[in-house]
């Protein structure tokens, strides 16, 4: 009988278990996809139940194709989602994700106050509509009836933990991205408390991202399919856990995700500190601080695209193939067409839910190829543009480890390798933060002596095109400067469409 853990994040378009071995090598896995719920513009929500049954079926699926029960079940999840529960334990609000924009004007207010930089400092946390210190500031503001019933206001992990457990309990890693957390001293701020007008009895007991539990609520476990003596690790956050899954924890190297949305990433053992473009700083375990910065604009961008140039609704992988295949047929710069990836507003550095995309520099030789082709590289410039800031705070990174979704795509990697001047290394093809939270139960349980023990002796590697970085080089400069040009205009039209 073959010993295995199971990694299983909690994303924000899916869940994705993936079992690794005690090599380190991905046995199976799953995946259950949802979506979100929009009725009014701002709004992202979901249905926990739902989440819990992807969770569930997952699990239960990885058990029936390994013909055998894990040793244990390790979390990962998006951060910045918020459910209110009653005190009956019963959700009062669906899951809102980090992707809610209600509470923009809550965090804009915030932004611009004397205590901001004061409040980044302690929490770690960007001020803004996606963390739950404005979102729950928002339901105190705007529907002081559902806020008056909550109990608890939790994560999309701690639901899940507590439908295992029935104990509110949260890891360190989801709570530092919360902003309610301080980073400095390991417990629940007390100026963001008071900004929320809640007490820490509000929110659940805070562990650290090795804790385990065993013992799982007897119809839970029948339910998952799991023994009584599997134990869960309540596991990090999925950014956090991505730098572990890309093997990305070493100085130099940076994790870039791109999937619905897209981060970089690096490891340090202290915060990195940048107000004005608010590198977050979460927390990973004791020794290590995971530091980078989040954007709206990925794999969505690409969606859009396809669905909108393209006129495809229901978008199949030859159609993914057809895109990038069309892509293609346009050299790097895209003949001078320079895009603004800012559909759906935007983290960093701008930190501006009013933004908006833009095409610029279109003339009449530019076809249906450039347009596509642009679009891939403005999300690559956003990502250069968070990686030299992070640069000038941490030294020199010479090698990106990349997951997510694009990864299926060689063209799109090596635009983001022209772009960066960076090696690109592909170190695995499974959810990195699935394979992250197994990885870090492994070595809490020390089953591994460190993280990188178990990284695959040959990594694909892709190296920039010099002649294509150049072309980028030369474009790069009217890209960073086209936000601050356009950001009132922007703004005026997004105060004219509400």
């Amino acid at each position: 009988m073959q010993s295995y853990i199971i990694g299983i994040d909690i994303g924000t378009g899916s869940v994705k278990a993936v079992a690794l071995d005690y090599h380190g090598n991905a046995i199976g896995s799953s995946q259950y996809y949802y979506h979100n719920l929009e009725t009014v513009q701002g709004q992202s929500e979901q249905d926990p139940e739902i989440i819990w049954q992807g969770f569930a079926s997952c699990i239960k699926e990885v058990i029936i194709s390994l013909k055998q029960v894990p040793d244990a079940v390790s979390l990962s999840s998006a951060m910045h989602s918020l459910v209110i529960v009653d005190r009956d334990h019963k959700p009062v609000t669906n899951l809102i994700t980090w992707a809610d924009t209600r509470s923009e004007d809550v965090a804009a207010k915030l932004r611009n106050s004397d205590i901001a930089e004061a409040l980044y400092r302690e929490t770690g946390t960007p001020i803004h509509s996606m963390s739950p210190l404005c979102k729950i500031q928002w339901f105190k503001k705007y529907d002081s009836q559902t806020f008056d019933k909550a109990f608890k206001f939790i994560s999309i992990k701690e639901f899940i933990w507590f439908r295992l457990f029935k104990e509110y309990e949260i890891d360190k890693s989801i709570a530092s991205a919360t902003g309610l957390y301080n980073i400095l001293s390991g417990t629940w701020n007390k100026k963001s408390l008071e900004l929320c007008a809640i007490e820490e009895n509000h929110l659940s007991k805070i562990v650290s991202t090795n804790f385990t539990r065993d013992n799982a609520d007897a119809e839970i476990v029948k339910e998952l399919g799991v023994s009584a003596n599997t134990i869960f690790c309540i596991g990090a956050s999925d950014g956090c856990l991505a730098n572990i899954g890309s093997y990305a924890l070493e100085k130099g190297t940076a994790a870039i995700t791109i999937g619905t949305s897209g981060a970089v990433r690096v490891a340090s053992h202290s915060p990195v500190i940048n107000f004005k473009a608010m590198i977050f700083n979460y927390v990973l375990d004791e020794q290590t601080f995971i530091c980078g910065g989040p954007v709206n604009n990925g794999g969505n961008v690409l969606n859009w695209m396809i669905k909108s140039f393209l006129n495809i609704q229901d978008p199949q992988v030859k159609d993914y193939d057809n895109f990038f295949e069309e892509t293609a047929k346009t050299p790097a710069g895209s003949a001078g067409l320079l895009f603004l990836p800012y559909l759906f507003g935007e983290r960093a550095p701008i930190w501006d839910e009013q933004s908006a995309g833009v095409f610029f520099g279109i003339k009449s030789y530019h076809d249906q190829s450039h347009f596509l082709r642009a679009s891939l590289e403005g999300v690559c410039y956003i990502l250069k543009n968070i990686l030299q800031i992070i640069e000038y705070t941490t030294g020199a990174i010479v090698q990106l480890n990349v997951s997510g979704g694009f990864i299926q795509s060689r063209l799109w990697i090596q635009i983001l390798s022209d772009i960066t001047g960076k090696k690109i290394a592909l170190v695995q093809t499974d959810d990195a933060s699935a394979i992250g939270a197994a990885l870090l139960y492994m070595k809490s349980a020390d089953i591994i002596e460190e993280y990188t023990s178990l990284q695959h002796a040959q990594s694909r590697m892709i190296e920039p095109i010099a002649e294509n970085h150049l072309a980028y080089e030369k474009y790069f400069p009217i890209f960073k400067n086209l936000y601050a040009v356009l950001k009132d205009s922007m703004h005026r039209i997004d105060d004219l469409n509400k």
